[in-house]
């Protein structure tokens, strides 16, 4: 039975009350890997505050973030990223975001997670919750280790577009080919793919999404009674 629904996710302040991308630079920083770690937990704050005011560029973003993988060898980030996903990842998952996956993926919709972060540190996120695509900002990866540049498009605004109809042709498939489509965002960056699906859902939302949800009518759906970091 061909699949008539779509279902796409954003991860970050949408089924993690977290930014992914901050926190793992926020634990690599604490622990003495990321350099001096005053001047790290500095400026992570700082693309933090640029990403939630819609003033940050994907390269620029990259700069740091893929720095930080290009730093080390592949096989002390992938012992790192099991130690983060134990104590930061798991313990924020709700019960609420898995089962909202859940249904989706019960009810036999094609499913993917989309998200700005790269995909090293959200790939074992996306296995979490057992969603099998992912579409991430992806690092370059050359002879064994992390360049600290990005590969291809930048799954980040107008990317996440460009990326999701890229996949979708790949199975010879439009976004027009669904009777519905989903997609959960918190964030004003996710205008784009907001804006070309049937069913947008604003979720958690940032004040400046909030905004346009109420001018458009889109539903609004909190997962979270808290967030665990700040948002705009």
């Amino acid at each position: 039975m061909t699949t008539r629904r779509l279902a796409l996710f954003d991860l970050d302040h949408t089924l993690l009350p977290l930014d992914s991308d901050h926190q793992w630079a926020e634990y690599l920083a604490k622990s003495g890997r990321a350099g001096d770690p005053v001047i790290a937990l500095q400026r992570n704050e700082d693309l933090m505050n640029r990403y939630n005011a819609g003033d940050l560029t994907a390269e620029q973003a990259a700069e740091f973030m893929l720095g930080l993988l290009a730093a080390h060898p592949p096989h002390f980030l992938a012992a790192w990223h099991e130690d983060f996903m134990r104590h930061v990842i798991r313990p924020a998952m709700t019960d609420a975001a898995v089962e909202l996956v859940q249904r989706h993926l019960a009810a036999g919709d094609l499913c993917a997670m989309v998200t700005a972060t790269n995909s090293f540190v959200t790939a074992p996120i996306a296995r979490a919750f057992g969603v099998h695509t992912l579409i991430a900002t992806d690092p370059e990866y050359i002879a064994g280790r992390y360049t600290g540049k990005i590969l291809g498009t930048p799954s980040f605004k107008h990317g996440k577009v460009l990326r999701v109809n890229d996949w979708l042709a790949g199975m010879s498939k439009t976004l027009q080919d669904f009777d519905e489509s989903f997609f959960y965002s918190d964030s004003i960056n996710d205008l784009p793919l907001l804006e070309v699906v049937t069913h947008p859902i604003v979720t958690n939302p940032s004040p400046s999404l909030l905004k346009i949800a109420e001018q458009r009518n889109w539903p609004v759906l909190n997962l979270f009674s808290q967030l665990a970091d700040n948002k705009s």
